[in-house]
């Protein structure tokens, strides 16, 4: 059943919007790939494809843990994890444009 779901998800992916007319990738480029590389267990595939997806769901879980607690532990967490998550998304973001050039 995971894997009819994963193929599933593998028919559904997107094609980026941004690419196909300007010939360029966008910042979340790969996200869908490496999401579905870390559902199949391929932690380190999906890390090489888009290095911020789990520092993401790391920041999309303390997000919700910090509403449901509201601690200031969760609250400086969630903001570290926001700006790891943005510093990982450009980064990559202008690697990948060095590379394509």
């Amino acid at each position: 059943m995971w894997q009819e779901f994963i193929q599933w998800l593998e028919k559904l992916q997107i094609p980026c919007t941004f690419q196909k007319h300007w010939g360029v990738c966008c910042p979340g480029c790969g996200f869908q790939s490496a999401l579905i590389e870390l559902l199949k267990g391929n932690i380190w595939e999906s890390i090489h494809t888009y290095p911020a997806l789990i520092p993401i769901i790391i920041t999309i879980l303390l997000f919700f843990i910090n509403l449901k607690f509201n601690s200031k532990l969760t609250a400086v967490t969630l903001k570290s994890s926001f700006f790891l998550s943005i510093t990982l998304i450009l980064s990559n973001y202008i690697i990948k444009l060095i590379s394509q050039s």
